[in-house]
């Protein structure tokens, strides 16, 4: 499975315009202007990969999701409000058609600005291309 992280991206992505609408952007790369609020930023922080067995490794992909919110005088009960709607709809999201758990969840707000951090799992396998080996033949000569 190549793409992992760009992949979990995308199913981030439609689980929050399922929950919230189109009423609020959702960016995936920096904006240096132009920021429409309310808006969510999706980012994968410290990924990490550990071989498990063979060809097998363990990915730990952490996503934190800025949430920037609209009303500017209630900004804290409004990132409350939003944290809470993300805990159900991210627990359970489709990559690559597969349903993905998520995990660690837990959010702190900075400056008026939600923090949501949440981890996606998962097991990856290596595929292996290499040709198989051709045949072999064996010739034995005995004496006498």
């Amino acid at each position: 499975m190549y793409e992992v992280i760009n992949s979990i991206i995308v199913a981030i992505s439609q689980a929050l315009n399922a929950e919230f609408g189109d009423d609020y952007a959702i960016y995936t790369e920096e904006v240096a202007q132009g920021l429409q609020e309310p808006c969510f930023f999706v980012a994968c922080v410290n990924p990490t990969n550990r071989l498990f067995l063979d060809k097998r490794y363990f990915r730990e992909n952490q996503f934190c999701l800025q949430y920037f919110p609209a009303v500017t005088g209630r900004a804290r009960e409004e990132c409350n409000a939003v944290a809470e709607r993300l805990y159900w709809c991210l627990e359970h999201i489709s990559v690559a058609g597969d349903l993905t758990r998520g995990l660690k969840m837990r959010y702190e707000v900075v400056d008026d600005v939600l923090n949501f951090f949440v981890n996606y799992d998962m097991f990856v396998y290596r595929l292996d291309n290499t040709p198989a080996m051709g045949e072999l033949a064996e010739k034995v000569n005995m004496k006498g």
